[in-house]
């Protein structure tokens, strides 16, 4: 044997075990995920049928409801299927009681609890909307058939409720049991990237590698991450105590993140402002602040290595603790060496400086929550600071009503005709509408549920009429569903067929799913079979015309509550002021691009306008801090006209986001500068002691800082000063 084909085989070896790798890394896991669900809607079937319930379909059905690749999200949906179960039951019972006598009602009744459900779940956010949904749904599941039955409705409710609770069970199991895939281990490497990530985007940015185009991608592509991750944090506590440990310093970490992005975006759009200047006064403050951004890079290394696991992160957290303390002092040296120049704009360099130290702050408070992972225990665990999600108000109001309508006619309906499967056609539509309407495009997710539904239908009748009568014994029937359900498992897991999946997989089993006694009745099949199918496109139709959320009216709204996050900045009280600003820009932001797949300008101007709100909010936040910690003294009184210069000022960059107009635009503006002329006045008239002087040229600073992010020119309100004689070529200066 030669030397040659003896080394050729390590090499066929080493690339057999990397495709290997590779394939059990990707469709090795869908594979896994089919097997686990396939097992546990067997055995929600098996123990179903063995306690004798009437619809073991139900538990077949919830199973395929709740299934999903992680652990984490099956207990989370199971948790929130259950909570939400219980109150539809309870409420359902209430209605039944009450309207047991009066169908029209009882339809109506039901329709407006299905539409609160339905708004309920468009304004909560990941599995929590879940428990919206099934308190609507389960109330029309239960309530509607067992309405045509007053006298049987609490046993039919216990028994549905059985069935839901052990496909839930069944479901669980079988995920946390068997080949579990936890959400929380997935975390560690999306903290790890992220991190890493993050640091090498400030380092190429303060190196200048970075252009705008890449900025707005990697802030856009931050958004997402930020969004993501409080929703894989939300359902990593129901996995273990390991992760519930961790959730406080999750959460800590995710808001921290925020802030610490904010800030160099904030920083870095300073200093781009005070290039595009053109002055020798300005050359001379970058000269002096560029110095101290070299000197980030590598805080952020180890042993030349940039920070990747927590340990690493605990060392790059005191080196940044150590440069922070030392900090102010080498600043106060670099102005007062500019002070012998007069031409320098110390306004500009106390800006830059200032926004450094915060920036420098914030991310050793990243890097410190970071580092704090790699134990169990922790002090930053205690975390009050929370993610709160940003949501439409009218926006909901619109599903509920919508849904409500929708019920209302197909209720109509079926009480019109006295169709058989009415009772179908009602409670599917209230399912339809409280489930679409979290997708950002419903229409097109009601009509992919309509064509899986059809598929459903066809491959039920086989399945029922031509393969059941033939096969005896649970094994054997569960061998014949196999290729039945493995086809539309295998379409939930592309993300391009889901819908045509969920449709499928749901309604199969509403249709096919087998009884203890199996009735073979046609024509009862194609009936429901019809209605699940009507009810669908009804509520596709719905969601097209009854103010859908594709078109630009939610878009636009959504925009206007990006805007007014600048008024909560202002306004709102400080407890968790920056928590729930930061998350609700985030997530409004997230919630148009979800709105605008396919429209890049859109998502461009956007993004434009979340640099904005989160450049003045923030310095509305600092500044309103600063304020808050003076001393009570007669010159820091709300009636001196400094501090009135500060409310006329804060009131009209209120207005001005919340409806940007020239005039307004014209108000803030000379606001601003009137309040920056107020202070320096204020300054000038008396020597405050150390502490107070350097905080009221923090005050000062912020207020330079907001008039530099009103005169932008990349900003979205540069078309407001285009007409104006004075509009800038870049930044003009205070001083």
């Amino acid at each position: 044997m030669s030397a040659s084909s003896s080394a050729s085989r390590p090499a066929s070896f080493a690339a057999l075990y990397a495709a290997a790798a590779d394939w059990a890394r990707n469709d090795g896991l869908t594979w896994i995920y089919l097997f686990k669900a396939l097992a546990a809607c067997f055995l929600a079937l098996g123990v179903a049928m063995k306690l004798d319930l009437p619809q073991p379909r139900t538990a077949m059905t919830t199973v395929f409801i709740v299934m999903q690749p992680q652990s984490g999200m099956v207990f989370a949906k199971s948790f929130y299927r259950i909570c939400g179960t219980l109150v539809g039951l309870v409420v359902m019972l209430a209605l039944i009681g009450l309207f047991a006598q009066q169908p029209e009602l009882f339809i109506v009744t039901t329709a407006i609890w299905v539409g609160i459900c339905t708004a309920g779940a468009a304004r909560n956010r990941n599995f929590r909307s879940y428990g919206f949904v099934l308190a609507g749904y389960t109330a029309a599941l239960i309530g509607i058939p067992a309405s045509q039955h007053p006298d049987g409705a609490f046993l039919s409710a216990l028994t549905r409720v059985a069935e839901v609770v052990v496909g839930i069970v069944c479901a669980g199991a079988v995920s946390g049991l068997v080949f579990p895939q936890f959400a929380g281990l997935q975390m560690r490497s999306t903290v790890r990237a992220r991190f890493s990530a993050f640091v090498e985007y400030v380092s190429a940015s303060l190196a200048g590698r970075n252009d705008r185009a890449q900025i707005e991608a990697t802030n856009a592509r931050f958004v997402a991450d930020i969004v993501g991750f409080e929703a894989a944090r939300s359902v990593a506590v129901f996995e273990g105590p390991d992760s519930r440990m961790r959730g406080g310093r999750l959460a800590r970490l995710n808001s921290e993140f925020m802030t610490a992005s904010t800030r160099f975006h904030a920083l870095h759009q300073l200093m781009n402002r005070l290039r595009n200047t053109h002055t020798s006064g300005a050359a001379t403050a970058i000269d002096a602040l560029e110095p101290y951004f070299k000197e980030i890079a590598p805080l952020l290394a180890k042993s030349g290595e940039p920070v990747l696991s927590a340990a690493d992160a605990a060392h790059a957290a005191a080196q940044l603790e150590a440069y922070k303390a030392e900090l102010p002092k080498r600043v106060r040296a670099t102005r007062a060496l500019l002070e012998a120049y007069p031409e320098t704009p110390l306004l500009d360099f106390d800006t830059g400086a200032e926004l450094l130290y915060r920036f420098i702050d914030d991310l050793h408070a990243y890097a410190a929550t970071y580092a704090s992972l790699a134990v169990d225990t922790h002090e930053r665990e205690r975390w009050i600071e929370r993610y709160e999600p940003k949501t439409n108000a009218l926006a909901a109001g619109v599903a509920g009503v919508r849904a409500a309508i929708v019920m209302m006619a197909l209720g109509a309906f079926w009480i019109a005709t006295a169709w058989p499967s009415g009772s179908t056609l009602t409670l599917n539509a209230a399912a339809i509408c409280a489930l679409a309407s979290s997708s950002p495009n419903p229409k097109r997710t009601a009509f992919q549920m309509a064509a899986g539904t059809l598929a459903a239908t066809v491959m039920g009748m086989i399945a029922v009429y031509g393969v059941f009568p033939h096969i005896d014994g649970f094994p054997l029937l569960c061998a014949a569903l196999t290729p039945f359900l493995l086809l539309g498992v295998f379409m939930t897991t592309r993300p391009a067929l889901a819908g045509y999946g969920v449709g499928y997989c749901i309604f199969f089993c509403f249709l096919a799913g087998p009884d203890n006694v199996i009735h073979y009745d046609p024509s009862a099949f194609m009936n429901d079979a019809l209605a699940l199918v009507l009810s669908i496109l009804v509520s596709s139709i719905a969601f097209a015309v009854l103010l859908p959320p594709s078109t630009p009216w939610l878009r636009n709204r959504l925009l206007v509550d990006l805007r007014r996050q600048v008024v909560l900045a202002s306004r709102a009280g400080m407890r968790r002021v920056r928590s729930r600003f930061e998350s609700g820009a985030r997530d409004l932001m997230f919630q148009i691009n979800a709105l605008a797949q396919n429209e890049p300008e859109l998502k461009r101007d956007t993004l434009r306008w979340l640099f904005s709100v989160l450049e003045v909010g923030n310095a509305m936040i600092d500044l309103r801090r600063e304020i808050a910690a003076l001393p009570a003294d007669a010159r820091y009184a709300k009636s001196m006209p400094w501090r009135v210069a500060l409310r006329a000022m804060r009131d009209a960059l209120a207005a001005l986001f919340e409806r940007p107009r020239e005039d307004r635009f014209d108000r803030a503006l000379a606001a601003t500068t009137d309040a920056i002329a107020a202070v320096q006045q204020m300054l000038a008239t008396f020597t405050p002691p150390r502490e107070e002087r350097h905080r009221l040229q923090r005050i000062l600073s912020q207020l330079h800082f907001i008039r530099t992010a009103l005169l932008d020119p990349q900003s979205p309100l540069e078309p407001l000063m285009s007409g104006r004689a004075d509009a800038p070529e870049g930044v003009r200066h205070a001083t």
